[in-house]
């Protein structure tokens, strides 16, 4: 299986400068490859082949107006085409049903936040003894490891975030790390109030990230809005907004790495809802929804369950399974959102709604699990969570399974 692992790079002045060419050259001749598409539809013209753009690019570098593209990678232009196909494939690809709809591709904007170039082994790039990144026409740039690549890379994506941040994306390719078959199996109810809730009783307490950094995002928000358009100072502050909000995620996808993780070490198999996470984020919950971030962390369920030689079954939306007692299986309809605890008419069972749900989330999908821990009068059940843990300036660690 394939796998994406990034690294914080630190390139010096020069560096940097080089990056910004390159990040422009890529983008200039992303944006040329799709205005002669674009010009060719619309004057009614056969579609231009990846073939006829890489000729055009090959005889633009030998013309004064676009002579300065020759000054970086010729890799690095190349990948850009294959990057405005990919937009392509997957807009006709939306059209004809194979993927969820997707607007056709747009030209880049020098404005944008996020920039990328791609480099592949034809680049000749490589990881000097050293520890450094060595990149064609750019230089040995720092690389912090915080653990060491499982195989060798086919590919480098150098990225620059809104932040101002840099950072090496390697594509690996790496066997499954079969873990021991374990016993337990479980559903999980993804929320609001709790993050997670299993049917074992355990309940995971939502970090809610986002609403805990609100107010010093909101005073760098005001530093932002006074600071005159165009200045320096507004650039100023606009990183240090774009530095709270990329904490906030960096944050959020280590919790949902830690969790993740546990769970599919400790469960051999893990139920989950479907959830409709886009209709959602048009309700009034739509800032504690995004601050959740339910569909990445199913995500990392999914390809960690790959990874690990475990079992992740997605139920369908629709199942009831706030409205069934899942001690004896009556459905009694639905019920407000404030009622967290209630008492099945026909058994007489207390009941509490997020373990309850879990248990028929697992019960939907199969699994063999026992209700009898959600015969439960009100109350909490606080989970522990580990702290994130740091890793020393290019001190190298094996990638491996933690918390296994």
């Amino acid at each position: 299986m394939q796998l994406r692992y990034a690294f914080r790079v630190y390139p010096n002045g020069p560096q940097r400068s080089a990056l910004a060419r390159a990040f422009g050259c890529a983008r200039v001749v992303f944006n040329d490859a799709l205005r002669v598409r674009e010009t060719a539809r619309a004057a009614g013209l056969a579609f231009v082949t990846s073939g006829e753009l890489s000729k055009q690019l090959t005889v633009a570098k030998n013309t004064p107006e676009r002579a300065w593209l020759a000054e970086v990678s010729a890799v690095v232009l190349q990948q850009s085409l294959r990057d405005l196909d990919t937009a392509y494939r997957n807009f006709f690809d939306g059209l004809k049903g194979r993927r969820p709809m997707m607007g056709p591709p747009r030209f880049k904007s020098r404005k944008d936040t996020r920039q990328a170039i791609r480099f592949t082994a034809n680049a000749r790039w490589k990881i000097t003894p050293g520890g450094d990144l060595s990149l064609p026409k750019i230089g040995d740039v720092r690389v912090k490891w915080s653990r060491a690549l499982p195989s060798v890379p086919s590919t480098v994506t150098v990225i620059k975030d809104g932040a101002g941040r840099y950072f090496a994306s390697f594509v690996v390719e790496t066997d499954p790390e079969i873990l021991p078959e374990v016993e337990p199996v479980t559903g999980l109810d993804l929320g609001l109030g709790h993050f997670a809730v299993l049917s074992d009783g355990r309940k995971i307490g939502a970090p809610r990230f986002l609403r805990r950094a609100e107010k010093k995002l909101k005073r760098a928000q005001q530093a932002l809005s006074r600071k005159a358009r165009g200045s320096k100072n507004r650039e100023k502050a606009r990183h240090r907004v774009a530095r709270s909000h990329a904490r906030v995620a960096d944050a959020r996808r280590e919790f949902h790495h830690q969790l993740s993780t546990r769970l599919m070490c400790e469960n051999q198999v893990v139920a989950v809802e479907n959830l409709a996470v886009k209709g959602l984020a048009r309700t009034r919950m739509a800032k504690s929804v995004h601050d959740a971030g339910w569909s990445a962390f199913v995500s990392m369920l999914e390809y960690k369950a790959a990874k690990f030689g475990r079992t992740l079954i997605r139920i369908g939306r629709f199942e009831p399974t706030s409205q069934v007692c899942s001690a004896c299986g009556v459905k009694d309809g639905p019920k407000p959102l404030n009622i967290r605890v209630w008492r099945c008419p026909a058994c007489r069972v207390w009941l509490d709604r997020d373990i309850n749900a879990a248990v028929n989330i697992a019960k939907a999908a199969g699994l063999a699990v026992s209700a009898c821990r959600a015969q439960i009068r009100p109350g909490l059940v606080p989970a522990q969570r580990e702290e994130a843990g740091t890793h020393r300036d290019g001190h190298p660690t094996v990638a491996g399974t933690p918390g296994c």
